[in-house]
């Protein structure tokens, strides 16, 4: 420190014919290219130090390049604050920025942390794998609770750097002392606000639904594709996006076909005629299903559920591993066994039944025709 200071006096006589705020302008300029330099000459040594190291490492040092960056700068501009020739209102200004880079600095250190954790501790789950309820479960629960972190990090650094000013902190303990009506009209307009923050902590506590989750919502079938701290985007089939805020899911109800596996039974139903064989049919259901690679082994069922007029209900039952499986496998079953059908029993298809009765004979038509019955 005596060395900087004594540096600066020899800055300050070689340059007295300068203004005091252009030296010290000169000091805060040298601050900030010592602290850029300086980063960036140790920035370097750390990388090629962690280069065969592990991921997490190599990650944790790109992430804090930014913030590291700040901190240097931040410090040297500390340095430089109390040897150069600033008034008192000017010293006093220069301290509360250096206050207001120390909060974002905080804040930016903790968001990049609470990244970091967030990476490292999913890298151990695979959405992708074929039984990923565990990963779905995990990576739902801390995607929202890392936007409810972050957005508690910036709502405290927010309220830290308005308290800084005299002005500010005034109104807030104001408005803290007159509760009343500016409460009221403050919790009214946020309520929107304050409701989904709170839905989306009890969706990351209680998980009715979860990431890649199969949905059927407001008549619609799509699996969950995000979400965020005020909704949920679900992908729709046809590759449509349905956007529903997060309190839907606490307050509506609504279809899951994953909350527990993924595994579901699909149903197909087809009307015969009563003439067709039940157990030709079932025999053949189950020789679609073995052969298909969309089974899981588990469920098929060939049942008659009901009987209509003129034609009986068949109930097939047929099971896969996820949803999309469920549909794909339910849709060949239809379309081989039509085929069976046509092919082996084509009188099995729903027919209409009708009896044409003409009108009966008269008298002398009787007695014309009875030469030909005899």
């Amino acid at each position: 420190m005596l060395t900087i200071r004594r540096l600066a006096n020899e800055i300050e006589s070689t340059l007295y014919w300068a203004p005091d705020w252009l030296i010290s302008l000169l000091f805060f300029a040298i601050a900030l290219c010592v602290g850029v330099i300086v980063h960036r000459i140790a920035f370097r040594l750390i990388t090629r130090l962690v280069r065969d190291m592990d991921l997490f490492w190599r990650s944790l040092v790109s992430r804090t390049e930014g913030p590291t960056r700040l901190a240097a700068i931040v410090i040297f501009l500390g340095i430089a604050a109390p040897v150069a020739p600033l008034s008192l209102p000017q010293t006093f200004y220069v301290r509360h920025i250096l206050v207001l880079c120390f909060i974002v600095l905080v804040a930016w250190l903790a968001h990049t942390a609470l990244h970091i954790w967030v990476t490292v501790y999913l890298r151990r789950f695979k959405l992708d794998a074929e039984d990923n309820l565990l990963a779905r479960k995990h990576v739902t629960q801390t995607r929202i609770l890392r936007r409810v972190a972050a957005t508690v990090i910036f709502t405290i650094a927010l309220s830290a750097a308005l308290m800084t000013f005299e002005s500010v902190q005034q109104y807030g303990v104001s408005l803290l002392a007159s509760a009343g009506a500016a409460g009221l009209v403050i919790g009214l307009a946020l309520q929107p606000v304050l409701k989904n923050l709170i839905a989306g902590i009890q969706l990351a506590v209680t998980q009715p639904i979860r990431i890649d989750d199969a949905l059927l919502v407001e008549g619609e079938w799509g699996n969950v594709e995000e979400i965020t701290s005020t909704y949920v985007v679900i992908r729709i089939w046809d590759w449509r996006r349905l956007i529903l805020p997060l309190s839907y899911f606490i307050e509506q109800p609504f279809q899951n076909w994953t909350r527990e596996g993924s595994a579901l039974i699909g149903t197909v139903m087809i009307y015969l005629d009563y003439g067709v064989p039940v157990d030709a049919v079932r025999a053949k259901v189950e020789e679609i299903v073995r052969a298909s690679p969309l089974w899981d082994r588990k469920v098929v069922n060939v049942q008659v559920t009901d009987f209509k007029e003129s034609v009986m209900e068949v109930r097939i039952l047929v099971s896969a591993s996820t949803s999309g499986r469920t549909f794909d496998i339910r849709c060949e079953v239809r379309e081989k066994l039509i085929a069976f059908l046509r092919e082996s029993y084509p009188a099995a298809l729903p027919r209409l039944r009708a009896e044409i009765a003409g009108p009966p004979p008269l008298a002398g038509d009787r007695a014309a025709l009875a030469p030909l019955a005899s």
